[in-house]
């Protein structure tokens, strides 16, 4: 897998540019991968390149995410994300393709498959959380706070440890015993790097962010109508809600992925999602 190079390019849509990271071969079919909140595309490249060796993989960063431009529309929800990815992947020239979503990915996934039931073709959701209306608020209220620049500096600081106490805690706000997710610390050059990511869309990320959180996926996952794998690693915060999820969607199933920050596991997680889409 280390030997897939990841390219990177930009395609031009009514908001700006939607920059995309893609790798695999130009003969495999295409599948889109989405990523979740607050970072970019750079979040999905293990999984890109796990998924190489099957699919050509395109990977956009979303409107106000990483090198993307912002939104133009606000408030920004999840249908308008959907809308102007699939606009992007459409001025790519496919015609029609898999989907592959991480958290805020795959609320644009179900929103892609009900705009486009003839153009995506299969659905895998990885970590669908379900949240009742008081969780709602709290997470609306907290988990994606606008961060402004000033000539401190404190934007680095406040994006530094976002991103590292997401990685901690569950939500990452809360601060605690209880809220601790017994991972450990994360990574320090992954950490510096998922900064970085956050960083370049530092004014804006919190739109989609939020967006996510404020979005009522049930009713609209109930009425897809297509091939949907929901998926989590033992490791997700959302993977309590597996079984739960699947059970909305008419033609779901689930399945517990392996480790995402392991070679086996991402080999083993292709293996699952290569089974899943390919006929």
């Amino acid at each position: 897998m280390n030997s897939i190079v990841i390219r990177r390019g930009f395609v031009d849509i009514d908001e700006g540019q939607m920059h995309y990271r893609h790798c695999g071969s130009t003969n495999n079919p295409p599948l889109v991968v989405l990523h979740g909140s607050p970072l970019s595309s750079h979040s999905v490249i293990p999984i890109m390149t796990a998924l190489a060796k099957y699919f050509r993989v395109i990977a956009p960063d979303m409107l106000g995410n990483g090198d993307s431009s912002p939104p133009t529309k606000l408030p920004v929800t999840i249908e308008y994300l959907a809308d102007a990815m699939l606009r992007a992947v459409e001025a790519l020239g496919l015609k029609e393709f898999y989907l592959y979503g991480y958290h805020t990915g795959g609320n644009l996934g179900i929103e892609a498959a009900l705009a486009r039931p003839r153009v995506v073709r299969k659905l895998i959701i990885e970590g669908m959380g379900l949240y009742n209306d008081e969780e709602r608020a709290g997470l609306l209220a907290n988990q994606a706070p606008e961060i402004l620049t000033d000539l401190e500096g404190t934007q680095l600081l406040r994006a530094w440890h976002l991103v590292r106490d997401v990685k901690i805690f569950w939500p990452w706000w809360n601060r605690t015993r209880d809220g601790a997710r017994k991972s450990g610390l994360p990574d320090a050059k992954q950490l510096h790097r998922d900064v970085l990511e956050l960083l370049k869309g530092i004014d804006t990320y919190h739109h989609a962010y939020r967006a996510a959180l404020a979005y009522v996926k049930q009713p609209r996952a109930a009425i897809l109508r297509l091939p949907v794998l929901v998926s989590a690693a033992e490791s997700d915060v959302l993977k309590e809600h597996l079984i739960e999820a699947a059970k909305l969607i008419p033609e779901a199933r689930h399945a517990v992925i392996g480790d995402p920050s392991t070679e086996s596991g991402l080999r083993k997680t292709a293996e699952i999602y290569r089974n899943f889409l390919l006929p």
